[in-house]
């Protein structure tokens, strides 16, 4: 089964310094049909001003996975992290029982895009714990690369998060096609293009559109024009 989420259909809030767009019901976004995709609870498109940014606040009992697609953050967190997290690499964060962190646009005169997505955990009230690593999206084209899997079945490559999801980045060149065989039976997928245009299952999807898919085994996707596409592997409940 799919589900089509055109991008235009999303919220959005202006605050100035920060303009976001949200799938899912956050802040001051409410939709009761939008409240999350299996365990997949936030996915946040944002676009922050220079010099500006998140001020330090706390989560809980969350996994927050962190993709920038234009410029840098500067991260710190109360578990001792200081750094900056770029264009090219991933943060995950597992909240756990209790953390308190900020993300601030690195430059003072540059505004920054990055990709939030917040995971509901496996267990709860672990150890907080951070990690970031740089993946060379760009020099493997045509695929899909593993960004993010659950800590039992992490190769080492990629990152990992207390749950059974499976994060991957991948561009693809124009008239390809890719085809994605699901890792754990009974997960959905939620894929969210973020650039150029692709059809599934006879949709064409747009930058930023998404769709959920959910009771397969495998799935095609057609690459229309270039694009660079995030797929997140997720349990339904």
């Amino acid at each position: 089964m799919t589900q089509f989420f055109e991008s235009n259909t999303r919220g959005t809030a202006d605050y100035g310094w920060l303009k976001a767009n949200y799938s899912f019901s956050f802040g001051n976004y409410y939709n009761p049909e939008r409240m999350q995709f299996g365990m997949l609870r936030v996915l946040n498109d944002d676009m922050i001003d220079g010099g500006t940014g998140f001020g330090t606040h706390g989560h809980a009992n969350m996994e927050i996975i962190t993709i920038p697609l234009i410029g840098a953050l500067k991260h710190r967190d109360s578990m001792g992290n200081d750094g900056t997290i770029r264009f090219g690499e991933v943060q995950v964060m597992s909240a756990g029982s209790g953390v308190e962190h900020s993300e601030m646009n690195a430059s003072q005169d540059q505004k920054t895009k990055t990709l939030q997505l917040w995971v509901f955990p496996d267990r709860e009230n672990v150890t907080p714990r951070y990690d970031q690593k740089s993946f060379d999206i760009d020099n493997q084209i045509n695929t899909f690369v593993n960004i993010v899997s659950p800590n039992e079945m992490n190769d080492g490559n990629a990152l990992w998060v207390y749950q059974k999801t499976f994060f991957y980045l991948g561009i693809f060149d124009s008239n390809t096609q890719s085809n994605y065989n699901i890792k754990i039976p009974k997960n959905g997928v939620y894929l969210f293009l973020i650039e150029g245009e692709i059809e599934i299952n006879n949709q064409v999807l747009k930058a930023r559109d998404a769709m959920g898919i959910t009771d397969f085994e495998s799935f095609e996707i057609n690459i229309v024009s270039k694009s660079k596409i995030l797929l997140v592997e997720v349990p339904m409940n």
